[in-house]
């Protein structure tokens, strides 16, 4: 693994905020109230954003997987669409596309919606796999390749696909080597009662008045500054080697019901995540329960588990559990 490059910020304790990290505090605060009862929700978004990594939500209608995102685009500085994954979707309808210009026999490539910065994949299992191949290309790239022409994604892109376990008919699950491309799978549930009554007021409230504003917009160059100082945080040779640990032994020979591990795309996801983590508390330094944090999310997509063990209601997140029992805490 790569060294960390020495601590060069002046961020030392648990009480001293930088400017960046004061304003992206404030921005999850703010969308912790326009989408209640969903603060893991919330704050993997942010983890996302300011990693550069893509997020895959799962849950029922209802949970504010759409609106999280929404919400989020109105206090960052870029431009939101929204696709709507349905099986007769095209590559091209999320690429684009070739015009033709009749007045001087030229084709000209129309940007498809992907060229935005924050996109929302909905319902991403119910289009075709070319479909999925090709969104998946760009997250994985940062590119879209038309004919001969490569054409550049935004430097701040952020993809949020959801997908609704409830209904499974007419849909394309995503194969495994492209669920790896995702930097977090987060599995969405009910708010509580007292966080539903809230939302029921919420939602009475913006019928009756104006959508709140948020208090800041954050500038792309912030969200840049944020990263960099997420990678200047310091992260001991024992958290290190940990993380290796609990991604390889995933993959270990006496794990029952394990086909293939997490890949080392998890390592770089997790060292990604419990520093974005460490961040947002104020430290300058990673503790291992930051990575207890986050590796459910970050490994339990990247662990394909045999037909037996799915039978036997064995599952990812419990594979994950027996890594973190065995695997010793530095």
């Amino acid at each position: 693994m790569n060294t960390i490059a020495p601590v060069r910020r002046t961020l030392t304790s648990r009480n001293e905020v930088t400017p960046t990290l004061d304003r992206v505090r404030k921005l999850n605060e703010w969308l912790n109230t326009r989408v209640v009862g969903q603060p893991i929700l919330t704050q993997r978004l942010i983890i996302a954003l300011l990693c550069g990594g893509h997020l895959l939500v799962e849950g029922a209608p209802g949970l504010a997987k759409t609106r999280v995102i929404k919400e989020l685009a109105r206090g960052v500085q870029g431009d939101f669409h929204r696709i709507q994954f349905t099986p007769d979707l095209l590559p091209s309808d999320v690429t684009g596309t070739e015009v033709f210009r009749p007045e001087d026999g030229t084709f000209h490539f129309q940007q498809g919606p992907i060229f935005h910065n924050l996109l929302l994949a909905d319902e991403v299992n119910r289009a075709p796999a070319k479909v999925q191949s090709a969104l998946l290309e760009g997250m994985a790239e940062h590119q879209v390749t038309q004919g001969r022409q490569t054409f550049r994604l935004p430097e701040l892109f952020l993809v949020m696909a959801t997908q609704n376990p409830i209904e499974q008919e007419g849909t394309y699950p995503l194969p495994e080597a492209q669920l790896d491309r995702f930097l977090m799978h987060i599995q969405v549930g009910y708010p509580p009662p007292q966080q539903e009554l809230r939302i029921l007021r919420i939602a009475r409230d913006e019928i009756l008045s104006d959508e709140a504003t948020p208090p800041l917009v954050l500038e792309e160059k912030e969200i840049f500054e944020a990263r960099k100082e997420i990678s200047e945080l310091h992260m001991a040779d024992s958290i290190e080697r940990y993380i290796v640990a609990l991604v390889t032994y995933t993959r270990s020979s006496s794990i029952e019901g394990v086909e293939y591990g997490a890949s080392p795309r998890a390592t770089i996801a997790l060292d990604l995540g419990c520093r974005t983590v460490a961040w947002l508390d104020g430290r300058a330094y990673v503790s291992p329960e930051d990575v207890h944090n986050v590796v459910h999310d970050v490994m339990r997509h990247r662990i394909i588990l045999s037909f037996e063990a799915e039978a036997q209601g064995i599952t990812a997140d419990a594979i994950v559990d027996e890594s973190l029992k065995m695997v010793p805490v530095p």
